[in-house]
This record gives structure tokens, sequence and C-alpha cells, in this order.
């Protein structure tokens, strides 16, 4: 009966501690046990390297790649994909490189004339390995021509469950945020930097971020919003570059160029933060007083 106990103890130890350690979702419906892999590729590697010809036994021939891999002529340089259809990697075929696959980001995203576009462009693109393990995109929500765009990091496991960001305990803040100033979701715009949740909610890496930015970019000069508010110092210093915190960097204007059009871009704290940190609401209340008073202050303009 102890041991019983004592096994049960230890099963929910290791859930306690995978949940706080943000691990939430399973990948598959059975374990994997990745040790036993790793020493099966091994026996195999040593194998192979125990068949090999010893060097100077005899000539070289050509040995055709695994089947496994479809690499690339070295010769051969990379076509950018004609028009809004990014290549997606073949069944069994490895993601780009990270440099790679922000090229071929960049390329796919100019090419999209609309929002629309540009959302099924992110439905096929596979450059980024967050899609592999997301549930699904998480491309926007409320109204894409509002005048005001707001930009957080990456979606979290709710944004992941509805497709939607910003719908769980921090995008409930965020409405009431906006409601303070007589906003809601129909009179804004809203999105992230990375569209697919990374696993466990963790921050998504700098190549998972570079890979994405070119399509974020190119949403906000799509929607085209008067001014533009930046949730969070990541989301602060992707768009705008800066280096400084979030508690420095907020409720400072500064200039975001779309290359066609500077937009008055304001930085305040993610809703999380607010909800872990109580204490710095009084200062996005001020930020949002702020854009308030930018938003009325700038002529109405059609998106149309």
């Amino acid at each position: 009966m102890s041991s019983t106990l004592s096994r049960h103890d230890t099963i929910a130890d290791n859930l306690a501690f995978h949940v706080e350690a943000g691990v939430d979702v399973a990948l598959g419906d059975e374990p994997v046990d990745r040790f036993a892999e790793s020493a099966a590729e091994r026996s195999v590697a040593a194998a192979r390297l125990a068949t090999r010809p010893a060097e100077g036994a005899g000539p070289r021939t050509a040995t055709a790649p695994p089947a496994f891999t479809s690499p690339r002529p070295a010769s051969a340089p990379h076509r950018a994909p004609s028009g809004p259809q990014p290549s997606p990697a073949l069944p069994g075929e490895a993601p780009p490189p990270p440099d790679l696959a922000a090229v071929e980001a960049r390329e796919a995203a100019a090419s999209a004339p609309t929002l629309e576009a540009l959302r099924e462009l992110l439905e096929r693109f596979d450059g980024c390995p967050l899609k592999h393990t997301a549930t699904r995109l998480v491309f926007a929500d409320g109204n894409p021509k509002a005048r005001l765009m707001l930009v957080g990091e990456a979606p979290g496991r709710d944004e992941d469950i509805e497709g939607k960001p910003f719908v769980g305990r921090s995008g409930k803040l965020l409405d009431r945020m906006l409601a303070a100033i007589g906003i809601d979701r129909t009179a804004a715009y809203i999105a992230n930097i990375v569209p697919w949740r990374p696993p466990g909610n963790r921050t998504p890496t700098p190549q998972e971020t570079a890979i994405c930015l070119p399509f974020i970019r190119r949403q906000i000069e799509l929607a085209n919003p008067d001014v533009l508010v930046c949730l969070g110092g990541p989301s602060a210093q992707t768009l705008l570059g800066i280096r400084d915190g979030i508690t420095k960097a907020r409720g400072r204007w500064m200039d975001y160029d779309t290359g066609t059009r500077v937009i008055p871009a304001l930085a305040t704290f993610h809703p999380a933060y607010l909800l872990r940190t109580p204490l710095g609401k009084r200062m996005a209340w001020r930020d949002m007083l702020a854009i308030e008073s930018r938003l009325a202050a700038l002529p109405a303009r059609s998106n149309d």
C-alpha cells in the first residue's frame, strides 16, 4: 500500500513539475523514449562506420544520399517562390535553415497584396518550426481597418486553442484596458509578432522571431493603422529597434516606418505582466490615456 502511494506521489510530483514548466499539451498519443532512439541511432552509425572501406583500400564510388534527405545541388542557387506561393517542405524533408527561412519569409510576405492573402501565405509557410508544434495559426483579431493596432509577442495556450490573439486572462484584461478609453475589438486590430504558440509558452528564439518578422511587418503595412501599440518589451524591441526594457521604454512616442508611411508608436506593459505586477496598472493607465489623446488629435483617415 505504501509503495502504491509513493508511486502515485512521484507521478503527481512529475505532473506538477511539467505544468509549472508550461507543458500542458501532449504532442503524441504515446510517450517516446528518446534515450532508446539515440542509442539506436548510435548503433546504426557505428555499424556504418565499421563497414566503411579503409582509406586507400580501393577506389571510392559515389553513393546516393539517404532517402530521408533532399539536398539541393551545391551549384544551384535558391529560387524565390513566384507569386504568393511559398514552397512547402516535402514530407520527411528537414525545414530550411533559419537564415534561408528568413529570406523565404521576406520574399513571401512582400508578395502578399492583402491581409487575407498574407494569412493564406502563413497557412502554407513551413519555414518556422513552431508551426509544427502549435495547434493552429493565430493571425489576428478585431477590425483590420481600425485606426489602432496592438501587437504582442506570441500566442499562449488559450490563443492556440481558439486561433485568436489575446483571448485568455491577459486578453480579458486588455479588453478592459481598451474599454476604459471607449474602444473594443471592433475598433482595434490585434496581432502578435510570432503567429504560432511556442511549446510550453516559452519565449520565441531569436531565429523564430527573425523568420516571422517579415510577416508582421507586412501585416502592419497592410493594416495601415494611425497608431501602433507594442505590448511588452519583446514586441517593442523587435518592431521599434530599441534595447531599453519595457519599464524605461513605455510611455515614449516613437516612429514606426512601414516604408510608405511613418506611424506613431507607443510601447506599454503586456497585460500578462500587469496580472503578475498590479502596481504597473497605474503607468499602463497613463499610456492608455496617451493613446486616446493621440487618436483624438490625428485626423480621421480612410483605410479603403
